[in-house]
Protein backbone atom coordinates (compact mmCIF):
# COMPACT_ATOMS: atom_id res chain seq x y z
CA UNK A 1 0.00 0.00 0.00
CA UNK A 2 1.40 3.42 -0.96
CA UNK A 3 1.95 6.25 1.55
CA UNK A 4 -0.91 8.44 0.24
CA UNK A 5 -3.28 5.47 0.24
CA UNK A 6 -2.36 4.72 3.86
CA UNK A 7 -2.93 8.35 4.90
CA UNK A 8 -6.35 8.33 3.22
CA UNK A 9 -7.23 4.98 4.80
CA UNK A 10 -6.29 6.32 8.23
CA UNK A 11 -8.32 9.50 7.69
CA UNK A 12 -11.37 7.49 6.60
CA UNK A 13 -11.08 5.10 9.55
CA UNK A 14 -10.69 7.98 12.00
CA UNK A 15 -13.75 9.76 10.59
CA UNK A 16 -15.86 6.61 10.72
CA UNK A 17 -14.85 5.62 14.25
CA UNK A 18 -15.06 9.18 15.59
CA UNK A 19 -18.72 9.36 14.68
CA UNK A 20 -19.32 6.52 17.18
CA UNK A 21 -16.46 6.83 19.69
CA UNK A 22 -14.92 9.99 21.12
CA UNK A 23 -11.45 9.60 19.57
CA UNK A 24 -10.69 13.23 18.76
CA UNK A 25 -12.24 16.59 19.63
CA UNK A 26 -14.65 18.53 17.42
CA UNK A 27 -11.93 20.91 16.17
CA UNK A 28 -9.69 18.05 15.07
CA UNK A 29 -12.63 16.27 13.43
CA UNK A 30 -13.61 19.43 11.52
CA UNK A 31 -10.01 19.99 10.38
CA UNK A 32 -8.81 16.41 10.11
CA UNK A 33 -6.88 16.86 6.86
CA UNK A 34 -4.94 19.77 8.37
CA UNK A 35 -4.09 17.71 11.48
CA UNK A 36 -2.82 14.87 9.30
CA UNK A 37 -0.73 17.26 7.19
CA UNK A 38 0.68 18.77 10.38
CA UNK A 39 1.80 15.32 11.56
CA UNK A 40 3.38 14.67 8.15
CA UNK A 41 5.22 18.02 8.37
CA UNK A 42 6.45 17.11 11.86
CA UNK A 43 7.72 13.76 10.61
CA UNK A 44 9.75 15.63 8.00
CA UNK A 45 11.35 17.70 10.78
CA UNK A 46 11.98 14.71 13.04
CA UNK A 47 12.81 11.91 10.57
CA UNK A 48 11.59 9.08 12.86
CA UNK A 49 13.85 6.04 12.76
CA UNK A 50 14.46 3.10 15.03
CA UNK A 51 12.23 2.54 18.04
CA UNK A 52 9.82 5.46 18.60
CA UNK A 53 7.27 5.97 21.36
CA UNK A 54 4.08 8.00 21.28
CA UNK A 55 1.94 8.12 24.38
CA UNK A 56 -1.50 9.41 24.98
CA UNK A 57 -1.94 8.27 21.38
CA UNK A 58 -5.71 8.80 21.39
CA UNK A 59 -7.02 8.69 17.84
CA UNK A 60 -3.54 8.32 16.38
CA UNK A 61 -2.65 11.96 15.78
CA UNK A 62 0.23 12.60 15.26
CA UNK A 63 1.69 9.09 15.59
CA UNK A 64 -0.12 7.21 12.82
CA UNK A 65 0.67 9.71 10.03
CA UNK A 66 4.25 9.91 11.31
CA UNK A 67 4.52 6.10 11.23
CA UNK A 68 3.14 6.11 7.68
CA UNK A 69 5.75 8.65 6.56
CA UNK A 70 8.59 6.82 8.36
CA UNK A 71 7.69 3.48 6.79
CA UNK A 72 10.04 0.66 7.73
CA UNK A 73 12.66 3.09 9.09
CA UNK A 74 10.80 3.29 12.41
CA UNK A 75 8.72 1.11 14.66
CA UNK A 76 6.25 3.13 16.71
CA UNK A 77 5.04 2.04 20.14
CA UNK A 78 1.63 3.64 20.69
CA UNK A 79 0.61 3.96 24.34
CA UNK A 80 -3.05 4.59 25.14
CA UNK A 81 -4.95 3.64 28.30
CA UNK A 82 -8.50 4.20 26.99
CA UNK A 83 -9.86 0.84 25.75
CA UNK A 84 -11.92 2.27 22.88
CA UNK A 85 -9.02 4.36 21.65
CA UNK A 86 -6.46 1.58 21.74
CA UNK A 87 -8.97 -0.70 19.99
CA UNK A 88 -9.14 1.89 17.23
CA UNK A 89 -5.33 2.17 17.13
CA UNK A 90 -4.99 -1.60 16.70
CA UNK A 91 -7.48 -1.51 13.82
CA UNK A 92 -5.73 1.45 12.15
CA UNK A 93 -2.31 -0.20 12.49
CA UNK A 94 -3.62 -3.42 10.96
CA UNK A 95 -5.57 -1.80 8.11
CA UNK A 96 -2.81 0.67 7.22
CA UNK A 97 -0.19 -2.12 7.44
CA UNK A 98 2.04 -0.19 9.84
CA UNK A 99 5.14 -1.13 11.77
CA UNK A 100 3.60 -0.29 15.17
CA UNK A 101 2.93 -1.92 18.50
CA UNK A 102 -0.14 -0.78 20.47
CA UNK A 103 0.13 -0.84 24.26
CA UNK A 104 -3.18 -0.55 26.13
CA UNK A 105 -2.03 0.94 29.43
CA UNK A 106 -0.49 3.97 31.11
CA UNK A 107 3.08 5.00 30.31
CA UNK A 108 4.63 3.92 33.64
CA UNK A 109 3.06 0.45 33.41
CA UNK A 110 4.17 -0.01 29.78
CA UNK A 111 7.74 1.01 30.61
CA UNK A 112 7.84 -1.58 33.41
CA UNK A 113 6.78 -4.34 31.01
CA UNK A 114 9.25 -3.47 28.25
CA UNK A 115 12.69 -5.08 28.36
CA UNK A 116 15.07 -2.97 30.48
CA UNK A 117 17.40 -2.52 27.49
CA UNK A 118 14.59 -1.02 25.33
CA UNK A 119 15.66 2.45 24.12
CA UNK A 120 13.76 4.99 22.03
CA UNK A 121 15.22 7.34 19.46
CA UNK A 122 12.12 9.53 19.56
CA UNK A 123 9.30 10.10 22.05
CA UNK A 124 6.28 12.12 20.92
CA UNK A 125 3.24 13.39 22.76
CA UNK A 126 0.43 15.81 22.02
CA UNK A 127 -0.69 17.84 25.05
CA UNK A 128 -0.51 14.96 27.55
CA UNK A 129 -0.32 16.00 31.18
CA UNK A 130 2.66 17.89 32.49
CA UNK A 131 5.95 17.01 30.77
CA UNK A 132 7.89 17.70 33.95
CA UNK A 133 6.09 14.71 35.53
CA UNK A 134 6.63 12.19 32.74
CA UNK A 135 9.98 13.19 31.21
CA UNK A 136 11.83 11.68 34.22
CA UNK A 137 10.18 8.32 33.47
CA UNK A 138 11.84 8.36 30.05
CA UNK A 139 15.32 9.66 30.80
CA UNK A 140 16.84 6.18 30.99
CA UNK A 141 14.76 4.93 28.06
CA UNK A 142 16.13 7.30 25.43
CA UNK A 143 18.79 6.07 23.05
CA UNK A 144 21.97 8.09 22.69
CA UNK A 145 20.92 11.15 20.70
CA UNK A 146 17.25 10.42 21.39
CA UNK A 147 14.79 13.32 21.43
CA UNK A 148 11.44 14.16 22.93
CA UNK A 149 8.99 16.03 20.70
CA UNK A 150 5.95 17.79 22.12
CA UNK A 151 3.04 19.02 20.02
CA UNK A 152 1.72 21.97 21.97
CA UNK A 153 0.15 25.43 21.81
CA UNK A 154 3.17 27.24 23.23
CA UNK A 155 6.85 27.28 22.21
CA UNK A 156 7.99 27.19 25.86
CA UNK A 157 8.84 24.26 28.08
CA UNK A 158 8.07 24.26 31.82
CA UNK A 159 10.87 25.96 33.80
CA UNK A 160 12.03 22.65 35.26
CA UNK A 161 12.87 21.44 31.73
CA UNK A 162 14.36 24.69 30.41
CA UNK A 163 17.97 23.50 30.81
CA UNK A 164 17.62 21.04 27.92
CA UNK A 165 18.74 21.79 24.36
CA UNK A 166 15.43 22.93 22.80
CA UNK A 167 14.43 23.41 19.17
CA UNK A 168 11.05 24.90 18.25
CA UNK A 169 9.27 24.54 14.91
CA UNK A 170 6.08 26.38 14.01
CA UNK A 171 3.57 23.89 12.64
CA UNK A 172 1.38 24.71 9.63
CA UNK A 173 -2.02 24.65 11.36
CA UNK A 174 -1.88 28.15 12.81
CA UNK A 175 -0.06 30.54 15.10
CA UNK A 176 -0.56 28.46 18.28
CA UNK A 177 0.78 25.11 17.06
CA UNK A 178 4.37 24.20 17.82
CA UNK A 179 6.63 21.22 17.75
CA UNK A 180 9.03 21.59 20.68
CA UNK A 181 11.91 19.12 20.67
CA UNK A 182 14.64 18.56 23.20
CA UNK A 183 17.41 16.18 24.18
CA UNK A 184 17.39 14.58 27.61
CA UNK A 185 20.82 13.26 28.57
CA UNK A 186 20.38 9.80 30.11
CA UNK A 187 19.74 9.84 33.83
CA UNK A 188 19.41 13.65 34.04
CA UNK A 189 15.70 14.28 33.61
CA UNK A 190 14.24 16.09 36.55
CA UNK A 191 17.60 17.04 38.04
Amino acid sequence: MEQQERLERFRDLLRTWSRKVNLIGPEAFAHLDEHILEAVAAARHLWPAGECLDFGSGGGLPAIPMAIVAGDAARFHLVESDVKKWSFLKRAVRECELNCVVHGDRLAAVLKRLPPQQRFTLVTSRAVGYPETWVPLLSDRLATGGRIALFQGSPELPPSLSAFDVEVFALPRGSANYLVTFDVPRGTAGS
